[in-house]
């Protein structure tokens, strides 16, 4: 990734890099029948690995920018760049471990479900955040009490 340069993972970029289009439901259609889950399980692997391949260029990219340059300020600025690439993969290990809890979900026929309230948590919400566990109105309360208790 070049300095400066953001990487923003949208639902639309989410549904690119697996390379679906969002899911067109049916009238009547079962909520996480079986075209649903593969649906989630393929955007949720492509993600996965697109992830892990981000983080192994990370550690070729450090492994042949590394150098012992002579010049303090050379080398500071070297070692920032790497402490935030090491932080931006840092989440992204952590989020692949929270894609894996997810496609474990999806195996156990248990995703799409809000954790706290038990409702179908909704196609659009999921292909946004394939990683959500909770609905909307469960993830708002969640975030005003997180809120309360921070201010």
């Amino acid at each position: 990734m070049q300095e400066g340069q953001k990487r923003k993972t949208s639902s639309l970029s989410i549904l690119a890099i697996a390379g679906v289009e969002p899911y067109q439901e049916k009238p009547g259609e079962e909520y996480m029948n079986d075209a649903q889950l593969a649906h989630f399980k393929l955007i949720l692997e492509a993600w996965r690995n697109q992830l892990r391949d981000e983080v192994d260029r990370t550690v070729s990219h450090m492994q042949d920018e590394a150098a012992n340059f002579p010049d303090p300020v050379d080398r500071a600025a070297q070692e920032e760049e790497f402490s935030l690439e090491l932080r931006n993969r840092d989440r992204e290990r952590k989020l692949i471990k929270k894609i894996e809890k997810t496609l474990k979900k999806v195996e156990d026929d248990d995703f799409g479900f809000c954790e706290s309230c038990g409702v179908e948590i909704g196609i659009r919400r999921l292909e946004a955040r394939p990683t959500a566990d909770l609905c909307i109105d469960c993830k708002t309360l969640a975030e005003i009490r997180e809120k309360q208790m921070a201010g």
